[in-house]
């Protein structure tokens, strides 16, 4: 039986699959904080818009040509209810974005920014609220580990491993033509060990593009370079900057990684949904993991792999 044979009939004895399922393991056990992390946060984050709006301080209704009350009252009421701190500043525009008026109050090392009604002149909170500074470290933590731009490099080369454990699962994936149809679909009645090693297996099939594209689009926007290159290579250097065919694929790289899609709640729903999946799929490894390899050498038993039984019933 030739190599393609055994590749297309039984998989699991072709030495190239063995060493790549090796691959997978290893980068998936390796990344295994960072896929949860990343997992978790970019699900929260494809409502960052609907988070913030619930976070910060309530605004009022912006009214172009309603009377407003003069800033000296608003830093006599601001002195009134803070009477331990210095007024700073007080802001004197308001826009139908942000129609409130800012104070910025100092005591000591300590600052504070309160925002007030400019139609009433009450106190309406903080300028960044404790939920907004969550969110923002929520991003940090997404987009850079907490570690500024150098972050973003190693989240864009993680993200570039995290894409090579992607390939080498749908290698590894591959269970041979008579059960292929089999490792589509999770049924629950065959035991939780085979209930977890099915639902790893169904969920890297059909989530292999959300993983893919988001491991590509992490590599570019944490190292952009490679990519803006090749697109400076292949592109018309007399071209618009934008216009180009490889300036738009890099713009849809980058909209389909967010997945903020504008009135069209389904799909967002979706997006986070799916984004939740590899942390989904960290677990199930862990677990087929610790059946396999752990748990046999911990009690000197015999390890649990469902591919090979269902090989032994070919």
């Amino acid at each position: 039986m030739s190599v393609w044979q055994r590749w297309v009939r039984q998989p699991q004895r072709v030495w190239l699959r063995r060493a790549l399922f090796q691959v997978h393991l290893w980068t998936g056990i390796g990344l295994g904080l960072y896929v949860v992390v990343l997992s978790i946060t970019g699900s929260a984050l494809v409502y960052r818009t609907e988070l913030d709006l619930y976070f910060r301080t309530p605004r009022p209704e912006f009214v172009r040509d309603a009377t407003r009350v003069p800033a000296e009252q608003i830093r006599a009421t601001a002195q009134t209810l803070y009477p331990d701190w210095e007024i700073t500043r007080v802001s004197d525009r308001i826009s139908r974005r942000n129609p409130t008026i800012q104070v910025d109050l100092k005591r000591g090392t300590e600052t504070k920014e309160r925002l007030f009604n400019p139609y009433t002149g009450k106190d309406l909170g903080d300028a960044t609220t404790k939920g907004e500074w969550f969110l923002l470290w929520l991003v940090r933590l997404h987009d850079e580990l907490l570690f500024d731009r150098e972050g973003r490099y190693v989240n864009g080369y993680l993200s570039a491993v995290f894409t090579l454990t992607v390939l080498t699962g749908l290698v590894v994936w591959w269970p041979g033509v008579s059960r292929w149809k089999r490792s589509l679909v999770v049924k629950a009645s065959s035991g939780w060990r085979r209930f977890n090693w099915d639902l790893h297996s169904a969920l890297g099939f059909w989530l292999f593009l959300f993983a893919l594209m988001w491991g590509i689009s992490g590599f570019y926007l944490g190292v952009p370079d490679p990519f803006t290159d090749l697109v400076d290579k292949f592109s018309d250097p007399h071209a618009e900057y934008g216009e180009r065919t490889g300036d738009m694929v890099l713009m849809w790289l980058s909209r389909l990684h967010f997945g903020r899609w504008r009135n069209n709640e389904p799909l967002r729903a979706v997006w986070a949904i799916a984004g939740l999946m590899p942390a989904l799929l960290f677990v199930t490894g862990v677990i087929m993991w610790w059946n396999r390899t752990l748990r046999p050498l911990l009690r000197r038993g015999p390890a649990f792999d469902p591919s090979l039984q269902d090989t032994e019933r070919v």
